[in-house]
């Protein structure tokens, strides 16, 4: 009889670090940064995702105007930041949007085109995907959003919290997703089961994630500078053995804000001054992963 957690252990077999074949990257590349952009549809006739504000009396009420609010700055200002912090350092990002989203931002989806940002799927709206009626819909549902705004299909998913069902890596597969984000389990890709194969696991960050720092351990506006530049050293020291990667996950509501976003700006500088950084998106450290497991 299967137990409690068989199905996801199953999916990716324990491989320790050290005895996987080594990586490289062209040239005098040593390790890979990679940044994640988090865009999402926050209803204001639901509940919010999270909260800044806790309701008056501990009473939530509908519509949440101040905490919808507070994403939604992030939209109008916080995201035009990051394009030109990213912009400047001549680096482009990965896009995590709801396919919900890509009609209520048309102009911040035209922007992470046109500057040849790599676009995941991340759910059709801000929702756990335990709680979506049709999960096989939501997906194809993103998957049609990002195509008619780009052009083309994503190749990545990173779901809603990072959650998912027992099915869902399996609908994402049955769709021509390639990549997903939220095994945050490595330091490398790592590759995955489905039904119908395999797909790779992308190293997405918990810890060097503004949600975790800011939103949820309420940490001061220069954590992610110094967090980020004490995981960078480390990651920096142990890719002369094998190539690691670097990620960051940001929201416009939270590092874009004017008290934050010059230490995400910082911590880049602090990382493009290393020799053998080489900045990629999603899809790129994908081809770049089937290269080296070949």
């Amino acid at each position: 009889m299967a137990k409690p957690g068989d199905s996801v252990r199953a999916r990716v077999p324990y491989t320790p670090i050290h005895k996987r074949k080594k990586l490289r990257l062209p040239g005098d590349g040593k390790i890979i940064l990679w940044t994640i952009v988090n865009v999402e549809n926050w209803r204001p006739q639901k509940s919010m995702p999270r909260v800044l504000l806790p309701p008056p009396m501990g009473q939530s009420m509908l519509p949440d105007v101040p905490n919808w609010a507070w994403h939604e700055y992030g939209m109008r200002v916080g995201f035009w930041r990051y394009l030109k912090t990213l912009d400047e350092r001549k680096m482009r990002a990965s896009l995590a949007i709801n396919g919900s989203a890509c009609a209520l931002y048309p102009e911040a989806c035209a922007a992470a085109r046109d500057a040849g940002w790599d676009f995941i799927g991340h759910g059709y709206v801000q929702t756990p995907m335990h709680t979506v009626d049709d999960e096989r819909q939501a997906i194809a549902d993103t998957i049609t959003a990002i195509r008619d705004c780009t052009g083309k299909p994503p190749r990545g998913w990173e779901s809603p919290g990072l959650t998912e069902t027992d099915d869902t890596l399996d609908y994402l597969a049955e769709a021509g997703i390639e990549y997903v984000c939220n095994w945050a389990l490595d330091d490398q890709p790592v590759p995955i089961r489905t039904r119908t194969g395999r797909m790779v696991t992308l190293p997405y960050p918990v810890e060097i994630n503004d949600v975790v720092m800011s939103a949820v351990q309420m940490q001061p506006s220069d954590e992610i500078l110094r967090r980020g530049r004490d995981q960078f050293d480390r990651l920096y020291l142990e890719s002369a053995e094998s190539a690691r990667v670097m990620a960051i996950s940001i929201h416009p509501f939270l590092t874009g804000v004017p008290h934050r976003i010059k230490y995400l700006e910082l911590l880049y500088d602090y990382i493009l001054g290393h020799d053998g950084v080489v900045p990629m998106t999603g899809a790129e450290i994908l081809e770049w992963y089937h290269t080296q497991a070949a």
